[in-house]
């Protein structure tokens, strides 16, 4: 008898102990850490976004995107089993490492991205549901399974991915489109290479085995760190335009001209040097960057309303 309880608390135990490897399989399969920037982008473009929207349906746009990103990171997975198998970076993701099938992948990306699309549609109306089954399938057809492995301009024009989620949340919150949210895009737009070949540089060698053609393979190191700093100081230079359009104040004007001072030095470095240690402090510290800005750009709208200015 006491055996036999024995054996259906341990048979219990491994129940649970099943369940939470694959929900922590699924956390990775949604790529997380791509994830929370969407989201912070988002937010902050929901907060700044004119109109008011029903804390609920607000949530609802929130889980939407949320669920949009870990559909295009799933599908993601799926079509890129095979070079992640053979990538030391990405060799333990479910699907690499044979935890989650492939097809399985798969299909829980249709899924997750069909939810998403229909919640924002019934949320915020089906103009931001279609900018979010845009933005889907830019990642999925466009930058996963077209640009990729085909051209080392990839991540230059795959970057709209990434870059349209906050003016999906804009055009949720408030139907329409404006300068604030256009701005966002281009800054996430053009903070996207630099991010990613600082990464592909010190990646160098993962790339290679599996013939992605990132711009440091195809154009060499030099070549990449010039491309790197000259999108620095354009992303720069378009994270200045909120102040001169006056959307956003001194505030932020002044965190975006300290981040934006560090990013270019870190990318001039990294130019300069040809180091992988650079490399990775650039590929690191332009994830804080635009946290940084974007968390400034809320910052000083409640600070302004804070004062009672009206900018």
């Amino acid at each position: 008898m006491v055996a036999h309880q024995l054996g259906r608390k341990a048979a219990g135990y491994a129940v649970v102990g099943e369940a939470a490897a694959l929900l922590r399989d699924l956390v990775v399969l949604f790529k997380p850490g791509v994830m929370q920037l969407v989201l912070f982008t988002s937010f902050v473009a929901l907060l700044l976004a004119p109109g008011s929207l029903h804390p609920v349906l607000a949530v609802a746009v929130m889980l939407s995107l949320a669920a949009g990103a870990a559909a295009s990171a799933a599908i993601n997975n799926w079509y890129d089993a095979d070079i992640d198998r053979v990538m030391i970076r990405t060799r333990r993701r479910p699907t690499a490492a044979g935890r989650i099938a492939p097809e399985e992948a798969l299909v829980i990306g249709i899924v997750v991205a069909a939810f998403a699309v229909a919640v924002m549609g019934l949320a915020a109306g089906w103009v931001a549901g279609a900018l979010l089954a845009l933005t889907i399938a830019f990642y999925v057809f466009v930058y996963t399974m077209w640009l990729k492995r085909r051209t080392p301009k990839n991540i230059v024009i795959g970057g709209a991915a990434g870059a349209l989620p906050p003016v999906v949340a804009w055009v949720a919150a408030c139907g329409t489109i404006d300068v604030l949210p256009a701005v966002m895009f281009v800054i996430v737009f053009l903070w996207t290479p630099p991010h990613f070949w600082a990464l592909a540089l010190y990646r160098a060698g993962d790339y290679s085995r599996v013939g992605v053609p990132m711009l440091p393979l195809v154009a060499g190191r030099g070549a990449t760190g010039r491309q790197m700093t000259l999108y620095a100081v354009s992303t720069v230079a378009a994270s200045l335009v909120p102040v001169v359009t006056v959307d956003l104040g001194p505030f932020y004007g002044t965190a975006a001209l300290v981040l934006g001072g560090r990013l270019v030095a870190q990318a001039w470095r990294t130019w300069r040097s040809h180091s992988d240690f650079a490399a990775n402090r650039l590929f690191r510290f332009s994830i804080v960057y635009l946290f940084g800005l974007f968390g400034a750009m809320a910052l000083d709208r409640l600070l302004l309303a804070f004062l009672g200015i009206t900018w």
